[in-house]
């Protein structure tokens, strides 16, 4: 048997001939191809502006900043995220507070963010966990009339829909990722869309060192005009040849929604026959792209989530523990992070695991991971 990954980027011909373009044209850091797929990944999220960036969490960075999050600051973040989804308002010296999830999709909600917030927020994060779009409409209807800026982090959102739109189409601002293990990718990068021209033009600015001349503009002139720094900025630029193989990947979206829907319809149907899993589902009001295709093994199945792990590792199947709980982690234990109460962020970190979906997985690849979960619900 041949082993089973959990995930694998669809990447091909179209890709490499795209890449090669780019590196024939003699421009590959940011230039044409950028400022394409900006306009491209607008058109498809619905956005008035898209900011090409070098990886969500730099965009995450850039969003709280461009919104005004400053050193002192709360921002209402979920403990039940990859943990840049924290890191990011650290990194500003505000104070991420932590809040709990709804137990059925794993995101945030308006009663879970207004049980943390704080007269000392500024911004909440939201996050479409696992490409599950968050209800979005109720916590802007809490968060706007108080002055407090909702931040979507749609890293693994490409391909989700909310009321009827793609996700982030409601979000004043919002942040995605084009890492591997997303649906999109572009090996790193990332992408800031928003509603607002200031904010846009302020993050195109910070993203190149805050310079008053973008630097295609300096390349593309003989005689360069000089520029000025009017404030501290970053390096947080993404190149053509990322950008190039982002908008190959941009025409296959909606082909990988389409068949990572129609796996993980047949992993539901299988697992509605073996008591004690539960698969991620789409919620009220939007679809999924099952970017992660997670599993809750409850007290009812025979193996814990660590048994279940393991006995699907013997049959060269790869799954991975579910989403982190960011106020376990080292990093922010010790912290003054709030003191919400997580019970169902613990829950679900604790007994939670992503199943093998990608656009690549074969029939009977999928079977096999049926039938290793079919297997593991026999054994008691």
């Amino acid at each position: 048997m041949s082993r089973i990954n959990v995930m694998q980027p669809w990447l091909g011909q179209d890709e490499a001939e795209a890449l090669a373009a780019v590196i024939a044209s003699g421009w590959v850091a940011q230039g044409p191809r950028v400022a394409e797929f900006e306009a491209a990944f607008a058109e498809q999220q619905q956005a008035a502006h898209a900011v090409a960036v070098s990886s969500c969490t730099t965009g995450l960075h850039l969003a709280l900043v461009v919104c005004g999050v400053k050193a002192g600051d709360d921002v209402v973040v979920p403990s039940f995220s990859f943990i840049a989804t924290a890191n990011a308002a650290t990194y500003l010296g505000a104070r991420p507070v932590f809040c709990d999830v709804d137990p059925e999709t794993g995101n945030v909600t308006a009663e879970t963010v207004a049980a943390a917030l704080t007269p000392a927020t500024t911004a909440v994060v939201v996050v479409d966990q696992g490409g599950v779009p968050v209800d979005l409409a109720p916590i802007r209807a809490l968060c706007d009339p108080l002055g407090v800026v909702v931040v979507e982090d749609a890293a693994c959102g490409a391909g989700s829909t909310y009321a009827g739109a793609p996700v982030g189409a409601g979000a004043e601002i919002a942040v995605w990722s084009f890492h591997p293990r997303k649906l999109l990718t572009t090996g790193e990068g990332g992408m800031v869309t928003t509603s607002r021209a200031d904010w846009a033009e302020h993050a195109r600015r910070l993203r190149e060192h805050a310079m008053s001349v973008s630097a295609a503009d300096r390349h593309a002139s003989v005689l360069a005009p000089q520029e000025e720094y009017a404030e501290v900025g970053f390096n947080y630029r993404m190149t053509d040849l990322q950008a190039a193989v982002g908008l190959v990947q941009l025409g296959k979206l909606d082909a990988m929604v389409s068949r990572r829907r129609e796996l993980a319809a047949g992993y539901a149907k299988a697992i509605t026959e073996i008591e004690g899993l539960r698969l991620v589902a789409d919620p009220p009001g939007g679809t999924t792209n099952f970017q992660s295709c997670w599993l809750e093994v409850s007290g009812e199945f025979p193996l814990s989530r660590e048994e279940l792990m393991a006995h699907l590792a013997e049959a060269d199947i790869s799954a991975r523990r579910g989403i982190m709980a960011a106020h376990r982690q080292p990093a922010y234990v010790g912290r003054d992070t709030g003191d919400v109460p997580l019970p169902a962020t613990e829950r679900l970190t604790d007994n939670t695991l992503i199943l093998p979906l990608h656009h690549q997985l074969s029939e009977s690849e999928h079977s096999r991971v049926v039938e290793a979960l079919s297997a593991a619900g026999r054994r008691r």
